[in-house]
């Protein structure tokens, strides 16, 4: 059992650096630049080169998204006896916890409130020690996840001084910054990275608890990234014929599931871009292969890739190979899908979406990721291009809208702001994560599992064009409401302001 340490005072706890807290407006709405120009003066520049290694941006800096952290308090609310507690500025806090709980995480989320004073002084690094302490219950959790959002993050709250372990819970610090992570889905791999890495180093010590079932008797296969439920029992049952089994989907749901998936023969990156989960499995010696089994092309070349890996006998693979093939030929072919589509996301799947509808018979034009191109996306990515595909990484939400404008699709598949702007058009559309992502994926099961959702999204063309002559002349933009009268628009007036905005703005620049 650990001791208690008596907490550090004010003069021994690491001091924040004050300069970087200075300026109008240190938080969300000061921008990226002062922000990182902050936590550099902070200390933090080898958290930033690190997060810029891990999750380029590209030439047009950063998609649009939620706050990156809402994706790495998911994967801990979701972990069994695990405490989550956040430090950062209140309304982000409000933000992030009102999200979990409409997500049903039903789980209390710790808050460390600070001010100005106790920012810069390093009480709040102390504030946040003591509550990690008081939180440390052995028989309730097996780890607590602190989380720096951005203003600490920026100023330098060191959490990495916390200790590593109180009473046997396990403690883990991390920064998810939204100027240094670029989406949630990224701030996942940051959590499940953390955890992987602390998980190798106890396996390295010494023996570690046993999976919840007990050790595979085969060979396993560690799934990376989240997924439908329904898919590892999927892809276990594909693995069956070559001797393998299906390992933990990482992120876990409990810790002792993070020994099991370092413990595999090979990693699949089902989602691709979980860069610092995949550098704690190669350092634990485990080699990893991209894609995933989906459609007939992409099942067949994963199942190779996976026998390769795993040293399985060529017969066998191809064994496998066969039986599958034609009941997933069959699934598709029994449920084509016709039309044209774009495609937009920001879950890390997309890619794997866009060879099933693919090879399902859809005309697609365009996919578009919020997530980076990495080596293990290559192969969809090589695949849909040989194909006539636009694939665009890192894509805005500008990007996406022009495809749709380009390409004039019969359904567009995307993000909240792209389906609203489709239907404004007629355009029918369908939300990609809770529509298309919420859907079996691979092998038999997943074959022909978008067919019927996306042909009675594209059936609806009719019924698109109904409603939008129906309103018609309604008005939008300043028209857009209920009137008595309908509003008179005054142009001369805006040109009167904006003219007038100009020259103040121009005065105020001359203004030594």
């Amino acid at each position: 059992m650990t001791v208690h340490q008596p907490l550090p005072d004010a003069a021994s706890a690491p001091a924040i650096n004050a300069a970087a807290t200075k300026g109008d407006g240190l938080g969300c709405h000061s921008g990226q630049e002062a922000m990182r120009s902050a936590a550099t003066a902070a200390g933090n520049a080898e958290m930033l080169e690190r997060f810029a290694k891990d999750y380029p941006v590209g030439p047009h800096d950063k998609p649009q998204s939620m706050c990156p952290a809402f994706g790495s308090l998911r994967v801990g609310l979701r972990m069994r006896r695990t405490a989550t507690v956040l430090s950062g500025s209140a309304c982000c806090v409000y933000g992030l916890t009102f999200t979990s709980h409409f997500y049903g995480a039903r789980r209390s989320v710790g808050y460390v409130p600070f001010n100005s004073e106790t920012l810069v002084t390093g009480k709040l690094f102390e504030d946040i020690r003591e509550a990690v302490f008081k939180l440390a219950d052995p028989a309730l959790y097996d780890t607590i996840v602190v989380t720096n959002l951005c203003v600490p993050s920026a100023s330098g709250v060191p959490l990495r001084l916390l200790p590593k372990e109180i009473n046997g819970v396990r403690i883990i610090g991390i920064d998810v910054p939204g100027f240094g992570v670029p989406t949630h889905a990224e701030a996942k791999d940051v959590l499940a990275g953390a955890m992987l890495a602390y998980a190798r180093k106890e396996a390295e010590a010494g023996p570690v608890q046993a999976p919840r079932a007990g050790k595979a008797e085969r060979p396993t296969v560690t799934l990376l990234g989240e997924m439908f439920p329904a898919d590892p029992v999927g892809i276990g049952m594909m693995l069956e014929p070559l001797g393998l089994a299906a390992g933990p989907v990482v992120p876990t749901r409990e810790w002792r599931e993070l020994y099991a998936a370092l413990d595999c023969a090979v990693v699949a990156a089902i989602h691709p871009f979980y860069t610092a989960s995949i550098r704690e499995f190669e350092a634990a010696g485990r080699s990893v292969v991209g894609s995933g089994p989906v459609g007939v092309e992409g099942t067949v070349a994963w199942l190779s890739a996976i026998g390769e890996a795993c040293g399985v006998a060529k017969p066998l693979v191809e064994a496998a190979q066969n039986r599958l093939v034609p009941a997933i030929r069959g699934a598709l072919s029994a449920m084509p899908i016709t039309g044209r589509i774009t495609l937009s996301g920001y879950e890390g799947s997309e890619l794997l979406v866009a060879r099933l509808l693919v090879e399902s018979g859809a005309d697609l034009r365009y996919v578009g990721t919020a997530c980076p191109r990495t080596p293990w996306s290559e192969p969809d990515r090589e695949w849909l291009a040989a194909r006539g595909v636009m694939v665009n990484f890192r894509a805005t939400l500008e990007q996406d809208l022009a495809a749709m404008a380009e390409f004039q699709p019969d359904l567009a598949i995307g993000t909240t702001p792209v389906v609203q702007k489709a239907k404004q058009l007629g355009i029918p559309a369908l939300y990609f994560t809770n529509l298309i992502s919420a859907r079996p994926l691979f092998g038999p099961a997943g074959a022909g599992s978008l067919a019927q959702v996306v042909n009675a999204a594209i059936g609806n063309k009719g019924r698109m064009d109904a409603m939008k002559a129906f309103f018609a002349g309604v008005g939008e933009g300043d028209t857009a409401g209920t009137w008595q009268d309908t509003p008179q628009l005054h142009p001369d007036f805006r040109e009167k302001f904006a003219r007038r905005a100009a020259k103040a703005k121009a005065a105020a620049e001359e203004i030594p």
